[in-house]
């Protein structure tokens, strides 16, 4: 089954990956990533665990253009 992610959950993840490689993630920051995580989780009756790593995959190591 794929993992369905929001636009909104994979821009709060890149928000939090900016600060986090720019050494500066913040409590709210990453509170607010887990947050919606979960909540995103519950919504769509998906695996949090597996929201999360798949939140990662797209936002940490995207695919390549192939255009």
């Amino acid at each position: 089954m794929a993992i369905e992610l929001s636009d909104e959950l994979i821009e709060l993840e890149r928000a939090a990956w900016t600060e986090q490689q720019e050494n500066g993630l913040t409590m709210e920051t990453a509170a607010r990533v887990q947050a919606a995580i979960t909540a995103h989780a519950e919504a769509t009756a998906q695996s949090r665990y597996a929201v999360e790593m798949e939140l990662k995959r797209v936002v940490r190591h995207p695919e390549p253009d192939t255009d």
